[in-house]
């Protein structure tokens, strides 16, 4: 299958922090049949696939299979539902956007700009000032088909552009989970590897930590989208990496300072292959290489991302050739940490 396709089908499934059994099941369905895989108890799957040769090191590829959304957190007296964000959701971001909670369709609201003050006006918005309008005429309509602590889903308007650009929700990390489907079916990598599907990672790394202690690996690769601002207003190392210029091997981000050794070891496979492939020009963000790389007694790990604008959004935006890069270069480097 084609890694666009697997993307666009992943990117369609609903699957945020603690509710990526949907996901689980796909990615299932997808490898069963090419390697031997557990699942733990947080709901991670941990796959060993065997390569036409042994392996050196114990290479691990990671990539989380859950996105951020929201969360139903009361149903008030008029039908509409208090939220709350499942991941790092920006208010501003998702106001009036379309949702679906139980295959229920609504939309975010906020309140009308006429009833709010001026000095209202100019605040930035908030959780508190936002709600799910579902369309139930008072609170024991909506409860009839809604509950507290239901998930509530951006609705997927996946859509790809002349030029190549690809658009959808949940991109965030659903490319990576693509990438390594694609490499365990298609019997990519030379050597034995394993792949790790892990959950929880927008609300702080937490499936990835069970993994890499159950794995064990002495390397590790995290599979990753990341945050690029090449947007009009952004100028020089502020636009953090550009969508088209390739995969992204980051040297530093929040939570994790990169072995210098892979990091060198990624651009110098890339250049020798012409594999596109850029840096992070920002200290910023993090990813499950935060929690893998201080696993046990440390773990070696690298993070190859692929550059992604309007990320934790609805409207996720990022370039097919950029993914195509995270693809080869994953391949490559799992079988370069695998013999080093």
């Amino acid at each position: 299958m084609e890694l666009e396709q697997l993307l666009h089908e992943l990117c369609d499934i609903n699957g945020a922090s603690g509710d990526e059994g949907r996901v689980r099941d796909y990615i299932i369905d997808k490898i069963k049949d090419h390697c031997e895989y557990t699942v733990n108890p947080l709901g991670c799957i941990i796959a060993h696939k065997k390569g036409r040769k042994r392996a050196k090191n114990k290479v691990m590829l990671s990539a989380h299979m859950d996105e951020v959304g929201l969360i139903a957190t009361y149903i008030e007296p008029d039908g509409s539902l208090s939220v709350a964000s499942v991941g790092g959701v920006d208010a501003d971001v998702i106001a009036g956007r379309q949702i679906t909670v139980r295959g229920i369709s609504g939309v975010i609201g906020v309140p009308a700009i006429h009833n709010l003050s001026e000095d209202e006006r100019k605040k930035k918005l908030t959780f508190d000032m936002l709600y799910a309008d579902i369309g139930a005429a008072d609170r024991n309509e909506a409860a009839e088909y809604v509950d507290p602590g239901d998930y509530i889903y951006f609705v997927n308007n996946y859509s790809r552009s002349e030029d190549g650009f690809i658009t959808a929700k949940a991109i965030d990390d659903r490319l990576g989970c693509a990438v390594m489907i694609k490499m365990i079916t298609e019997d990519l990598p030379e050597y034995d590897c394993i792949f790790a599907f892990v959950t929880q990672e927008e609300v702080g790394l937490r499936g990835s930590r069970t993994a890499a202690y159950t794995a064990d690996p002495d390397i590790a690769i995290v599979l990753e989208a990341t945050t690029a601002s090449d947007t009009p207003l952004a100028e020089g190392g502020k636009k953090c990496c550009i969508c088209g210029e390739g995969a992204v091997v980051s040297f530093m981000d929040r939570s994790t300072i990169y072995d210098r050794e892979l990091y060198d070891i990624a651009f110098s496979e890339a250049k020798k292959n012409n594999i596109p492939c850029q840096t992070k020009t920002m200290v910023a963000g993090g990813n499950d290489s935060g929690a893998i790389h201080l696993t046990r007694g440390g773990i070696r790990t690298a993070a190859i991302s692929l550059p992604c604008r309007y990320l934790h959004s609805p409207s996720s935006t990022a370039k097919l050739s950029d993914a195509d890069a995270c693809l080869k270069l994953a391949v490559i480097m799992a079988d370069r940490c695998a013999s080093l």
